[in-house]
């Protein structure tokens, strides 16, 4: 697909001198995006691309191999860890970067360190927000070294709006108008050695992803001249194809039915091993939720508009629907398919305060085999002009209307526009946002939502039922059926396919079914699955059960909304989350409680001051710890004041506002993760608080996705209290300029704070102590429990004599200062072992070293 640049289409934009010699390199590569490859088509699309690599170096999945080998997505990542950076208020109030004080590390000549590691890893997803609406011009140029060479240098308001070219392209990237706020950096980035993230000023919010290893094998350092072309292609037909790589249809499923209230129906088990490939789901009865945010342009008097448009290429005909502003009347405009006039749009009388749609049909004489169309409108007659907001593509394959293009027009989608090579002539109009509804009867509206609300989607794998959830809320969206385009799912709004293109394996059966559980009938709806071949999952495969784990309920004042609370072993991929706020327009609120009626009018979205924070294999601390609802859903300032918008892993489809389906104020939500997925060896808790102190009251629902089995695949196998003399000689602790103090302090977080009273200790010198582990490991990590008033301390640790590598940690808090990390010993140096000998050097030019205990863990080699 040709790709335009944005220069043509945003106005002001200017390319600063050092961003123009970088593109320089980057036109040949820029052409090569246009080529085009023959999509695979049955009942279903794919984006797979072809002489792709598939697979991983020693298991380990890292940098575009992700994205290429989603079909892998069950394989559990034992020996990795997600972690965090972000400006979060480390008081735990609410200042996550509103006057910066805790956005940067520390400052160096180069600037404000965001982010720094030392050992293996991955940077994973990067996002910023700042006034105003996101935009990050003042923030400067980002600059990010990885095994000490510099892999990206430029302002990063040009790198978050596509100007460097690929990898650094739209979906990779967006900045405040792709993501309602935000600026995005999704492009993986492995790394051997070390990793640094400098931006030149203070970036006030941010948050930034990543994973560390025990050890470099398999991991490359990231190429910034590696295009991967593949991987833009592939995400940049999110929500319209099947991301995962091609595989044979090896069974398929497939039912008509109704459901009265009490009543379920199931498809005819698979057998295994094998996976179910792809789910679709057709409710004719509902309908499209009325109100619809969306931003457009229009074209006046011999003007015109064209774009790209991906097909399948086996069809039989395409049909074209567009979205436009019915307020506007008149409208007649001419639809050209590669140069050959098909049909004109008529928009008809003026309809004030509703969407338009129209389809118009291309015949197959001038579609079929082809992967592209240009779609061109010219101007013919209107009232006023010729407005648009989107284009949606369906192909006709084996008798079936499959949507496989979708252009979303206007100013807040450069990304998009630029993707598709969208041109406008003779432009008399932009509009940023447009809120209008479709034409629906309000007790139709009413059904379907209670029918995506109370159909339950059950799976059930090897004997295990491991999805239960909403049907609306598992595609995506559980306010109603509003439009969804993302990586792994979409919701085909207005009489078209719910699709999900998880991978589920299975060793030996799956079982799927659909219960409806509330009091509204479901008529003439179409169920259908495919299964592909897999080895399976469960103990002995590598490969965890796919799960949809939903949640609903009110918030509790001072705890987290828990998306997922889990023991075992797995990798959590990700939400969707809605969110009904309870806070009435007439009442203030501060974290106390109400104000009184006197007070300003309260803020009906204060429930999305929350901070995520995820808590990982039994540590006190969080592993990751947010700035704030929309934030973790990667956008900013409350959805630029409920701006909806989608990208493949992150969107905010729905915003409903008093009266229409909900009471006062409603925003639906996903976060999907591939690089930045979260992995866990005995337990996960992953949650979000609701409000800027867990204090604002909502009614939450929640569906988290994620692989995993209930088997644990790391232990305890021994600790050292450092306050118990006893516990020292066990050990055979020693440590050179060590000196203790009794502290009384709490942990971060809200999961168990304290305050805990312990000795800590904090040595200058050499430090030395043996711990056991379990012989049958595949590596070892230690967790230290420690006092981090100071910030950046640093020792070298030797496992048995040999070197491997720094422990480092740049965080530090006053306010609650106890923090619990750790380090991974990879499996070369423990396995076979019954003990360890550990030796920490204390870097000279670092504040002592903190520790109230060590415990050992020993990751298992064999499930058992």
């Amino acid at each position: 697909m040709a790709v335009g640049t944005r220069a043509g289409i945003r106005s002001g934009s200017a390319v600063r001198g050092r961003v123009a010699r970088v593109l320089v390199a980057f036109v040949l590569v820029l052409g090569t995006l246009g080529a085009t490859t023959g999509d695979s088509t049955s009942q279903r699309v794919r984006a797979q691309e072809p002489g792709t690599p598939a697979g991983s170096a020693d298991g380990r999945t890292v940098g575009w191999e992700t994205y290429r080998t989603l079909d892998e997505l069950g394989g559990l990542r034992h020996g990795g860890n997600s972690k965090q950076f972000s400006s979060f208020a480390r008081s735990g109030s609410n200042d996550d970067g509103f006057n910066g004080t805790h956005s940067c590390l520390r400052t160096t000549e180069r600037g404000c360190v965001i982010a720094e590691h030392t050992g293996a890893g991955e940077i994973t997803s990067v996002w910023f927000t700042r006034d105003p609406w996101g935009d990050v011009t003042a923030t400067g140029d980002i600059h990010v070294e990885l095994d000490g060479r510099t892999v990206l240098d430029a302002p990063l308001a040009d790198v978050v709006a596509g100007e460097l070219g690929p990898p650094f392209v739209w979906p990779l990237v967006g900045d405040a108008r792709d993501t309602s706020g935000g600026a995005v950096l999704k492009v993986p980035m492995p790394y051997r050695e070390s990793m640094r993230i400098t931006v030149d000023e203070n970036p006030y919010f941010y948050h930034v992803d990543y994973r560390s290893f025990a050890d470099a094998d398999g991991v490359t350092t990231f190429d910034p001249s590696d295009p991967a072309l593949d991987v833009v292609r592939r995400l940049r037909r999110f929500g319209v194809a099947d991301p995962k790589p091609d595989a044979p249809t090896i069974a398929e499923r497939r039912t008509r039915f109704s459901l009265r209230p009490g009543e379920s129906t199931t498809l005819k088990p698979f057998r295994g091993p094998a996976m179910i490939d792809e789910l679709r789901l057709r409710l004719p009865g509902v309908v499209a939720a009325p109100r619809v945010i969306d931003d457009g342009r229009a074209f006046g008097a011999g003007g015109s508009s064209s774009f790209d448009a991906r097909i399948a290429p086996g069809n039989d005909g395409v049909r074209i629907t567009r979205r436009y502003d019915a307020n506007v009347g008149g409208q007649v405009a001419r639809l050209l398919v590669d140069d050959e006039r098909v049909g004109s749009w008529r928009s008809g009388p003026a309809r004030q305060g509703e969407w338009g749609r129209e389809r118009l049909a291309v015949p197959a004489s001038l579609t079929r085999g082809k992967t592209e169309l240009r779609i061109t409108n010219e101007f013919r007659s209107a009232e006023v002009d010729i407005n648009e907001f989107r284009y949606e593509v369906h192909s006709r394959v084996d008798g079936d209307w499959i949507r496989t293009d979708v252009l979303d027009v206007g100013p807040a989608n450069p990304g998009d526009e630029a993707a598709h090579d969208y041109r406008i002539e003779n432009q008399v109009f932009q509009r940023r946002k447009l809120v209008a509804h479709l034409p629906h009867e309000r007790a139709r509206v009413e059904d379907s939502d209670a029918v995506l609300r109370d159909v339950r989607l059950r799976i059930t794998f090897d004997g295990r039922t491991t999805v239960d959830a909403p049907i609306g809320e598992f595609f995506g969206s559980g306010l109603g059926e509003y439009d969804v385009r993302r990586l792994l799912s979409s919701i085909d709004a207005g009489e078209g396919w719910y699709t999900s293109w998880w991978p589920m394996p299975f060793a030996r059966g799956a079982e799927i079914e659909l219960v409806n559980e509330g009091s509204v009938p479901v008529r003439r709806a179409v169920l259908e699955a495919t299964a592909a071949p897999s080895a399976g999952a469960g103990p002995g495969t590598g490969s965890g059960h796919f799960h949809a784990t939903h949640r609903q309920g009110l918030t509790e004042p001072g705890k987290d909304w828990k998306f997922l609370s889990t023991s075992g072993s797995g990798t959590f991929y990700g939400v969707t989350h809605t969110m009904r706020g309870r806070i009435p327009p007439g009442v203030a609120r501060t974290p106390e409680g109400p104000r009184s009626s006197a007070s300003p009018r309260a803020n009906q979205r204060n429930y999305l001051e929350g901070d995520e924070r995820f808590y990982v294999d039994g540590s006190a601390s969080p592993a990751w710890y947010g700035t704030g609802t929309e934030d973790f859903y990667e956008s900013g300032w409350y959805f630029r004041g409920g701006t909806t918008f989608a990208m493949p892993l992150t969107g905010n489809p729905a915003y409903e506002y008093s009266g229409e389906g909900c009471r006062y104020d409603c925003t639906g939500t996903y976060r999907l993760f591939v690089s930045d997925a979260v992995s866990f060896d005995s337990e996960l808790v992953a949650g979000i608080e609701h409000g800027p102190a867990n204090n604002e009251p909502a009614r939450y629902s929640s569906t988290a996705y994620w692989y995993g089995n209930p088997i644990s695949t790391m232990r305890r196998t021994d600790r050292i209290d450092l306050g118990d003399r006893f516990s020292r000689l066990a050990h055979d602790y020693r440590a050179t300029g060590e000196s203790r103090r009794e502290l009384t302090a709490t942990f971060e977080g809200r999961r168990d704070p304290g305050p805990y009273r312990y000795t800590n200790t904090s040595s200058t010198g050499e430090i030395g102590f043996r711990v056991r582990i379990d012989p049958d490991n595949s590596g070892v990590r230690l967790r230290r429990l420690a006092d981090q008033r100071s910030s950046h301390q640093r020792v070298r640790v030797l496992v048995n004599g040999r070197d491997v590598g720094v422990w480092s940690q740049p965080l530090g808090n006053s306010a609650h200062r106890w923090l619990e990390d750790g380090f991974d010993i990879p499996a070369e140096l423990t396995r076979g072992r019954n003990t360890l000998r550990v030796r920490l050097l204390p870097a000279a030019d670092a504040p002592p070293w903190s520790a109230v205990r060590y415990t050992a863990f020993s990751y298992r080699t064999v499930e058992r």
